[in-house]
């Protein structure tokens, strides 16, 4: 206990899934937090957004670990909310130490299509970004920050019989590989100052995106309207082990690995929590 005792995080994407275990692990560990989320629907994506009553949720976790929350409605795909919520977060507890992009939309069969493609790369990438930068100025030695990439940015889909059939699918590729890109520049030229920069690859992780019905007709075309019954055995293909999906507490272990004092000398990273998945796209290569 107490791998992050003291510190504060920054946690993009809180009021549930990934973003919200994240924030209560850390908290489980000494951690006080800054949870930032949208809490409204985007239009163009074909699966419902967290609520208002998800953030609330979350701060009732972190609270009930003893530690301090800042919970803040913000949207990630705006630089001067993220500048305010960061500034609101530490007016408050002090400091910050730790930052968590863990924001992200999946747009698979989205629409407009068009629109999709905007939304996804202004959250996943350009959110990613604004978050990260909002925090730059008030970061200093031995602070961590980590980002939500995705094994699907290590996928080759550079061949497609049909190029713009599914233009918010390609945007998530895309945007996962620009953030991990972003990240490793990032963490080069912080190496000096000692704060860390990390990217963390999932798989397929059992949220609210993935247990979706766009999500179900990605990996169950063939049917018209899939279930999850009918799309789980399918996730399978994702990983060399025979799982169809990892839970959110997989990836925030990694989270709390790099955001500990542990991980002091671990930066420009693309970690994969991938249950193999990588292994199943790539020949061995240092």
């Amino acid at each position: 206990m107490g791998r992050v005792e003291g510190k504060v995080a920054f946690v993009t994407g809180a009021a549930r899934g990934q973003g919200r275990s994240h924030a209560v692990r850390l908290a489980e560990e000494g951690a006080d937090i800054i949870a930032v989320d949208l809490c409204e629907d985007i239009s163009s994506m074909g699966y419902r957004m967290a609520t208002q009553e998800d953030l609330d949720e979350t701060s009732r976790l972190v609270e009930k670990h003893g530690r301090r929350v800042v919970a803040i409605k913000a949207d990630v795909r705006e630089a001067d909310q993220m500048r305010k919520a960061v500034e609101q977060g530490i007016a408050e507890l002090g400091k910050l130490d730790i930052v968590v992009a863990q924001a992200g939309v999946a747009g698979m069969k989205g629409e407009p299509a068009v629109q999709a493609w905007c939304d996804v790369v202004n959250t996943n990438l350009v959110g990613t970004m604004n978050a990260v930068q909002a925090a730059l100025p008030h970061l200093s030695e031995g602070a961590s920050i980590i980002a939500t990439g995705s094994l699907a940015a290590m996928m080759d889909i550079s061949k497609t019989d049909q190029p713009g059939k599914d233009l918010g699918g390609v945007a998530y590729v895309f945007s996962k590989r620009a953030l991990s890109q972003y990240i490793h520049e990032l963490a080069t030229h912080l190496a000096p100052r000692k704060i860390r920069a990390n990217v963390i690859h999932p798989t397929n992780c059992n949220t609210d995106m993935l247990q979706s019905e766009p999500m179900y007709r990605s990996f169950r075309p063939d049917l018209e309207n899939p279930t999850r019954a009918d799309a789980e055995p399918a996730f399978h293909v994702q990983q060399a082990m025979p799982v169809p999906y990892v839970e959110p507490e997989d990836i925030s272990n990694t989270v709390l690995f790099l955001a500990s004092d542990e991980a002091k000398y671990v930066t420009g990273m693309q970690m994969r929590v991938d249950a193999g998945g990588y292994l199943k796209w790539y020949d061995y290569h240092i």
